[in-house]
């Protein structure tokens, strides 16, 4: 993909969306709920995990049955509240880079995790084709979208207070790289890339102002716990999560030197060679820097 067809990437470089939005901006509920579909979806046990979109690492403790995660997000700032919540240890790799152009090498990774992150993409199709390619057999990919066939939206519509419909297929960009998809669309795009949906999970059934005011948090995503599995009937939340699988049997071939991990996105080439301050790649001569504990594959 060159450079000028790259889709544009959601950038959250310096923000304070962690406090804002989830530590202060009353969003305890959807977080329970999300901790409560995670556990339902995760594996028991794995070897290596790709969380995508990580951010500050808000569901990074909820992975504990993987003996490392690579955390991959586009911004520095993000992962570098990451690496406060969580330490630097070898459990955790640290990987600023482009979602479109992953720095990996293929079938790497037995699990991968997209959790509030896919709505961000202006080219979805792209971007789960890049996640299944770093995927080894038997991997399980788990993924949240925002879902625009929810409730509200239909209310809305019907009413005439809502332009766009909630019924096509097509995403609708509701604000600059912020998407709603349809299920129909979403599921689609994950068969053709030869993922199995083995689990549908519909999640934050009571995402209403008034409820989350006069309802204890804990309350509310309790009750929401008992409705999660109608994502088997039908998804007509704002969230919905989905547990597939890449056929195949797990080969269990995974590198034990983080520098093996990856390969060059600008030309695809690997091994790269590894320099105390950067990785370089002998086919581009592209370098890749290594910064505060941080691999940095953006630009290029």
């Amino acid at each position: 993909m060159s450079e000028d067809n790259r889709p544009p990437v959601c950038n959250y470089e310096g923000s304070d969306y962690q406090t804002r939005f989830w530590e202060i901006g009353g969003r305890e509920y959807e977080d329970r709920c999300e901790a409560i579909a995670l556990k339902r979806l995760l594996p028991t046990s794995g070897e290596l995990m790709l969380e995508l979109g990580a951010g500050a690492g808000r569901n990074t403790p909820r992975y504990q049955g993987f003996k490392r995660i690579v955390l991959l997000d586009y911004s520095r700032t993000q992962l570098m509240q990451a690496q406060e919540r969580l330490g630097r240890s070898e459990r955790y790799i640290f990987v600023a880079a482009d979602i479109y152009r992953q720095p990996f090498v293929d079938g790497l990774f037995d699990a991968a995790t997209m959790i509030r992150t896919i709505h961000h993409m202006a080219d979805a199709p792209a971007a789960l084709h890049q996640v299944r390619k770093v995927l080894q057999p038997g991997a399980i990919f788990i993924i949240e979208y925002a879902n625009k066939r929810n409730l509200k939206s239909m209310l809305r519509y019907a009413l005439g207070r809502q332009k766009w419909n909630p019924y096509t297929r097509d995403p609708i960009e509701f604000m600059p790289l912020n998407f709603d998809f349809h299920p129909r669309a979403f599921n689609a795009w994950l068969r053709k890339e030869g993922f199995t949906i083995e689990k549908i999970l519909t999640v934050s059934h009571f995402r209403i102002d008034l409820f989350k005011r006069i309802i204890p948090p804990g309350v509310l995503a309790g009750l929401d716990s008992l409705f999660q599995w109608t994502g088997a009937l039908g998804q007509f939340t704002p969230s919905v999560f989905i547990k597939a699988k890449v056929p195949g049997e797990e080969t269990g071939i995974i590198p034990t030197d983080p520098y093996a991990f990856f390969k060059c996105p600008e030309c695809g080439h690997t091994p790269l060679t590894s320099k105390k301050q950067h990785l370089g790649c002998p086919a581009c001569n592209h370098e890749w820097n290594i910064t505060d504990g941080i691999y940095d594959f953006r630009g290029g």
